[in-house]
């Protein structure tokens, strides 16, 4: 994610750091460079000139401690700043109202709006505990209203049925009226993708709000459209009261301009940002952690989250008591650790979220592949019980056979065996069996994991 960005700018704050002290011909010299990275990262230029300004005026101020190095003071600031343009903290969906809260969903056609209200309808009912419903009023593409009904229906969310010939005020009302008698808490009402410039669309949206007065109204955006991104969500914001944004794609998006720009442009808050296209894949937007992020710094906070909510705990209880008792860390043991990996996104769902990142090459980064967690469990499948529990068996002709198993070739086999051998090593040195332990676990495994 944004890693363009985080390329230009780590570079440039780096020069610094042979620098004796912060002056005003080295802060400009590296502010030049950094107003060049924004630009090139498709932040809107009003943004870029804001924010040149700000750093400027903090660097040459009385901000600069004596403890930092030139380097350490100006990436603390423009982190800082970073964070401002894109809004001190998270802001949560406002749900206080008597039920059910009404999420009116709006946005461009292609930006990923329907499968966005499946990820935020899931994300408040595995978060929030709440009880959602969802309904599409979009008449114009009966396959919409078919997607996200599949989608409800494969996270658990209430969908409330609308037909093509209907009208979408007289849809919304029979769901919000079904809703409080099904004791609904949230209802997410999908639209259809329209134009801005679309005024007969627009009038039908506008009116829509009007009768049904959303307590949140969310613009759904792909975050690769730049700056384009803002500009859209201001001309939606002139016409409808929008409460937020949410950024889809932002996994794809090397540049980062859109995160940049909208809360500047709009006066709106990104609440949720989209990294993937599982119904997971949805993380509330939280500026501090990716102004760390863009920096190459990491997101530490995010990463413990998605353990916390991703990793299978008995699992690692299970696992933590077992290694305790003496017992042998076996194969079973890894692949569990490769699946629970899988579930958190692979490697590089956690590379950009890891601190230290940033200085790793592109061409490394480049090399990740979560392919190879499939591959290094389809290694360890091709592999017999007795094998997997008693990994010094498996020599000469049994690796062979293994190989043969999966479709790979040994060297594939042996880097499983070598890299089982490194975690059972740190295994033993565990004292206290705690999921933290666990962690600890997950992060070696993805360091033996090939780059």
């Amino acid at each position: 994610m944004f890693d363009n960005l985080t390329d230009r700018l780590s570079g440039t704050l780096k020069k610094l750091k042979g620098q004796g002290r912060l002056t005003e011909a080295n802060i400009q010299e590296t502010l030049r460079e950094v107003r060049m990275a924004l630009l090139e990262a498709d932040v809107a230029l009003p943004v870029v000139t804001d924010f040149i300004a700000q750093v400027s005026e903090r660097a040459l101020g009385q901000e600069v401690q004596s403890s930092l190095s030139p380097g350490q003071a100006l990436v603390k600031i423009v982190q800082g700043e970073l964070v401002r343009v894109m809004g001190s903290a998270n802001e949560e969906l406002n749900l206080r109202t008597n039920p059910p809260a009404i999420v009116l969903m709006a946005g461009l056609q292609g930006a990923g709006k329907t499968t966005t209200v499946a990820k935020l309808g899931r994300h408040l009912k595995e978060k929030k505990k709440k009880k959602v419903g969802v309904v599409s009023v979009d008449v114009y593409r009966p396959a919409a209203i078919k997607q996200l009904e599949t989608l409800a229906n494969d996270v658990g969310l209430k969908f409330f049925e609308s037909d093509i010939s209907e009208n979408p005020i007289d849809i919304v009302n029979r769901a919000v009226e079904a809703a409080k008698r099904q004791f609904v808490d949230v209802l997410i009402v999908d639209t259809a993708g329209r134009l801005h410039v679309d005024d007969e669309m627009m009038t039908e949206i506008k009116a829509l709000h009007a009768a049904i007065k959303p307590i949140e109204t969310l613009f759904v955006v792909d975050s690769m459209t730049g700056q384009d991104a803002a500009n859209t969500a201001k001309a939606f914001h002139d016409a409808l009261p929008l409460t937020g944004v949410v950024l889809t794609k932002a996994d794809g998006d090397a540049r980062g301009g859109a995160a940049l720009s909208i809360r500047h442009i709009t006066g709106k808050p990104i609440k949720f940002i989209g990294v993937g296209e599982k119904t997971d894949a949805l993380e509330p937007f939280h500026p501090d952690r990716v102004a760390s992020r863009i920096l190459g710094m990491g997101d530490v906070l995010s990463l413990i989250e998605d353990i916390e909510q991703k990793v299978d705990k008995k699992k690692a209880e299970k696992l933590a008591k077992k290694i305790q008792k003496g017992k042998s860390f076996d194969l079973n043991d890894l692949k569990e650790q490769l699946e629970q990996m899988q579930s958190m996104g692979g490697i590089s769902a956690m590379m950009d979220k890891l601190p230290g990142m940033g200085g790793i090459s592109k061409s490394v980064k480049e090399k990740v592949d979560d392919r190879d967690l499939n591959r290094q469990i389809a290694v360890i499948n091709s592999m017999t019980p007795q094998e997997r529990r008693f990994p010094d068996l498996i020599k000469g002709n049994r690796k062979q056979r293994i190989a043969i198993g999966c479709g790979q070739d040994i060297q594939a086999v042996n880097r499983i065996l070598k890299q089982h051998q490194m975690m059972e090593k740190m295994m033993k040195k565990f004292t206290a069996g705690n999921v933290a332990n666990m962690m600890r676990g997950l992060k070696s495994n993805m360091r033996g994991m090939r780059v």
